[in-house]
């Protein structure tokens, strides 16, 4: 049995999230084909958490543990960790070096998604639409002034490379401006991205490809969230309806998903992603950003998909990892 370590935690806020995101994995797998491993990630510590509650180290030197006095070495991992290192590339070109294949996105795709400015800019070369935005990196500011010229209230101010809306405000008046971005940069530390707010139905499209399946695309999911946008709360503790499939024309969703698909080719993607949009008066769909590491919670956006889709996530799994031998 091929030995799976699915890989969590890291160096971000999103470190809780991603643990429950790994248990959601290892529910997944089908295990009379593999034999799944949790390995948590923090910094320097690699270990691995065995069901019997013990945690062993990981040889960084060719990602393996010992256990009984026998080595083992993983065949293949399936990387969940959200931020860094495992959402930025880093991760990726640690396996491209020891030759272990992975669940997700290489080390380019991976590190320009990461990057939602990046991102959208290098998108919008291909004819997305992409919100009015501006970045600040560390040391440089912005006056109250240039972000309503430019941007207009309300607009919304965050991290530039994070998730689950830590550090990110929805900003209404020019007094809220300078306290956002020193709460942003607080939140990440290097770079902020300032965006237009965009009026409209958020959507969310998952999708991944095999070479014996071809592109295997997910019914869309509606996000109407209670709070003033999809923040933290909203997204992991309820405060928001999901609604799959979303209620939008068979048209629209078709013209969704082949969008998404071309972009999952555009990037150059592997594994499942996740492409979330803000759908405009007129029908005109607008980029927000490319998860190229979605959540896998029981409760997450791609496990709600692919049951809508009629498919199981178990054999789901298995594509992903069978794809890669």
């Amino acid at each position: 049995m091929k030995r799976i370590a699915i890989v969590c935690g890291g160096d971000s806020s999103e470190y809780e999230v991603s643990l429950r995101s790994a248990a959601g994995i290892y529910s997944f797998l089908d295990k009379e084909k593999y034999k799944a491993y949790t390995v948590v990630m923090r910094g320097s510590e690699w270990e691995v958490w065995l069901a019997d509650g013990r945690r062993l180290p990981v040889d960084k030197n060719n990602f393996s543990f010992i256990d009984g006095g026998e080595s083992r070495k993983f065949h293949f991992a399936y990387i969940i960790i959200h931020g860094t290192p495992g959402e930025d590339g880093r991760l990726q070109g640690y396996f491209d070096m020891l030759r272990i294949p992975y669940s997700c996105c290489g080390v380019f795709a991976a590190a320009l998604t990461f990057n939602k400015f990046a991102c959208n800019q290098y998108l919008k070369g291909f004819g997305l639409r992409i919100a009015e935005s501006m970045m600040l990196r560390k040391g440089q500011t912005v006056t109250d002034e240039e972000v309503t010229q430019k941007i207009g209230l309300p607009c919304f101010i965050k991290p530039n490379q994070g998730g689950s809306s830590f550090g990110a405000t929805k900003v209404k008046t020019p007094a809220q401006i300078q306290p956002a971005i020193e709460g942003a940069f607080g939140e990440q530390g290097e770079e902020v991205i300032i965006e237009s707010f965009m009026d409209g139905i958020e959507v969310t499209c998952g999708c991944y490809k095999t070479r014996r399946k071809g592109l295997v695309m997910f019914p869309l999911t509606e996000v109407v969230s209670k709070h003033e946008f999809f923040d933290y709360d909203a997204k992991y503790n309820g405060a928001s309806d999901e609604i799959t499939p979303a209620r939008v024309s068979d048209e629209l969703t078709r013209r969704i998903q082949a969008l998404t698909g071309a972009i999952y080719d555009i990037l150059g993607c592997s594994g499942i992603i996740r492409v979330d949009y803000i759908i405009t008066a007129g029908d005109k769909v607008n980029l927000l950003e490319v998860n190229t590491t979605p959540g896998m919670t029981a409760t997450s956006f791609i496990p709600q998909q692919v049951r809508a889709a009629g498919l199981d996530i178990k054999e789901v799994m298995t594509d992903i990892i069978e794809d890669k031998f």
